[in-house]
């Protein structure tokens, strides 16, 4: 079992510091977003090179920790155009550097049809799908050059909302550079969640062949609301998930999400143990 973390869940650690606290929890793998994790290096448009990516990419190495995902996940079909050409170009640099940092994955969700970033059913139009395949296929098209991939992310707060629309992103874009970060529980909501098994086979139907990472978090049902809680504090049925994985998917890498603080260590332990009692 490939276990890692989304690194900026490790709050406040410098370049020098996380790599190594990463490796103490006996983890193997970080999701790195720069501008979250490392602030202080300001990153925007223009400003990395192979330098310091290699710089950034040589502290996991040491600790032998992957950095199995770089994360740029910004608003791909912003309603500004002119807002829209920064945050693409800004992920197409990601693109060009990622083999610097010892990546091969570049991964962002698909956006909003409005500024402010949450669920509207507004984003489950055919227009709003027809942006994202514009913005997609630029992007693929960029990281067809660099040989590396980019990872979309469905979620039911985005345009790319369900296994089937997923499925169809796929079909329309037509590249193996794309293909798909797996979060179960972005999926769900209060409406669908007692089907989650349901829509997590289905997903491993439609394009289990081109899952190449999972996020592992959790949910719960507060008064008939859904909302995210630490992995193994909720709901999420990592049974069916992990049965999958194992079956196909040998170390993968699995990313721990929304676990923070105290409940690392035990997300941790209620993952391997889950993992370690699914029978091939």
């Amino acid at each position: 079992m490939n276990l890692g973390i989304r690194a900026h869940d490790l709050i406040g650690l410098s370049l020098e510091r996380l790599p190594e606290e990463v490796s103490k929890l006996g983890l193997s793998s970080v999701q790195l977003a720069l501008s979250k994790s490392f602030p202080e290096l300001h990153i925007k448009n223009g400003s990395l090179t192979p330098g310091l990516a290699n710089y950034i990419g040589s502290h996991f190495r040491n600790h032998n920790i992957q950095i199995a995902v770089l994360g740029c996940y910004v608003n791909i079909i912003h309603p500004d155009l002119s807002e829209r050409r920064l945050l693409l170009e800004l992920f197409k640099e990601h693109l060009r550097y990622a083999r610097d940092f010892g990546c091969s994955i570049v991964a962002t969700e698909t956006g909003n049809v409005h500024e402010k970033m949450g669920y509207t059913t507004d984003n489950f139009t055919e227009e709003a799908y027809n942006e994202v395949v514009k913005s997609v296929s630029e992007l693929v098209e960029e990281a067809e050059k660099f040989g590396v991939i980019v990872g979309i992310e469905p979620g039911v707060n985005h345009p790319i909302y369900s296994p089937k629309v997923m499925r169809r992103l796929i079909d329309d874009v037509k590249s193996s550079n794309l293909q798909v970060i797996f979060d179960p529980a972005n999926l769900l909501t209060e409406e669908n969640y007692k089907s989650q098994k349901i829509i997590f086979e289905e997903a491993f139907k439609l394009f289990g062949d081109r899952i190449v990472a999972v996020h592992a978090k959790d949910f719960s049902i507060n008064e008939g609301k859904f909302e995210f809680v630490p992995v193994g504090e909720g709901l999420l049925d990592y049974e069916t998930v992990f049965k999958y994985l194992k079956d196909t998917k040998p170390y993968i890498n699995i990313l721990m999400e929304n676990t923070k603080g105290t409940f690392i260590e035990n997300g941790i332990s209620y993952l391997k143990g889950k993992y370690e009692i699914i029978v091939q």
